[in-house]
């Protein structure tokens, strides 16, 4: 987008709040188009569940300039684990209740989606929370944890060197990344999805034209066909879109993820 637009864009990581820092610093930013946030599904559609006192509304504060990339997550386990696929692995885990997962974090996405997985499975299984990913995929591995929903990019070096073994995977159809692994769907819990969305967003109140500018030079780029190779890479699917598009969907998103947070009762200090 900086060759496209012109214009040299800094990347300002503000870690930290399950994305909450980074997203209040651009929420209350001028909404000149010069300050932009790019934040996966976490910003919109599940903190301002989880963390209702937020000093921003990121509905009313933030606006959407287009979807950037979708990434599917995987059901991993520990090669210990006897089990090859997902009805197995629910054998095992109605046989043995109380079996443990891991997450990057209470509140996460692949937490949630676990909760999903748990009462779609009608299993009853041990959240384990970790500060972060890495630290989850490291006590997979070493075996301290059962399974977990992992991203597919940090999932599939350790899958194919032996040191987790993936069920399924979690979108709704097979993945032309991945087009021998089921998904969980498919193997018996109808419907159960996990995408991890990424969308590039604006302060509210930027001008029409600026955002009609940015969307248009953001699916220029996702139309490359080298930027396209690469993401593929990383097993990162490239999304696009009109604004309205990404609203909707995020909108969409939102009312499922306040659901899974509501009716499991999950709560982030």
């Amino acid at each position: 987008m900086s060759a496209d637009l012109g214009q040299p864009i800094v990347i300002d990581n503000r870690p930290g709040a399950g994305e909450a820092i980074g997203a209040g610093v651009a929420a209350k930013a001028p909404a000149d188009g010069y300050t932009l946030l790019l934040s996966t599904m976490t910003t919109q559609a599940i903190n301002p569940v989880l963390y209702p006192k937020l000093p921003f509304d990121a509905s009313k504060e933030l606006t959407a300039i287009g979807r950037v990339a979708d990434v599917p997550a995987m059901l991993a386990v520990n090669p210990s684990v006897p089990a090859t696929n997902v009805p197995e692995f629910l054998r095992y885990l109605k046989a043995n209740p109380g079996r443990n997962y891991a997450s990057p974090g209470a509140g996460t996405p692949n937490h949630l989606a676990t909760e999903l997985f748990k009462r779609a499975a009608d299993v009853e299984v041990t959240h384990i929370p970790y500060k972060g990913g890495a630290p989850a995929v490291q006590d997979l591995m070493a075996g301290q944890v059962d399974f977990m929903l992992i991203l597919a990019p940090e999932a599939m070096p350790n899958v194919k060197a032996g040191k987790l073994r993936s069920l399924a995977i979690t979108t709704q159809q097979r993945s032309p990344m991945f087009a021998d692994l089921p998904t969980v769907s498919e193997s018996g819990l109808k419907g159960f999805e996990l995408v991890v969305w990424y969308i590039l967003l604006a302060p509210t109140g930027t001008p029409k034209d600026v955002v009609a500018r940015l969307n248009k030079s953001l699916n220029t780029v996702l139309n490359d066909s080298a930027l396209k190779s690469k993401l593929a890479e990383l097993s990162i699917q490239p999304a696009g879109g009109t604004t309205e598009d990404a609203t909707a969907f995020a909108n969409k998103e939102a009312v499922k993820w306040k659901k899974v947070i509501e009716e499991s009762n999950i709560k982030v200090d």
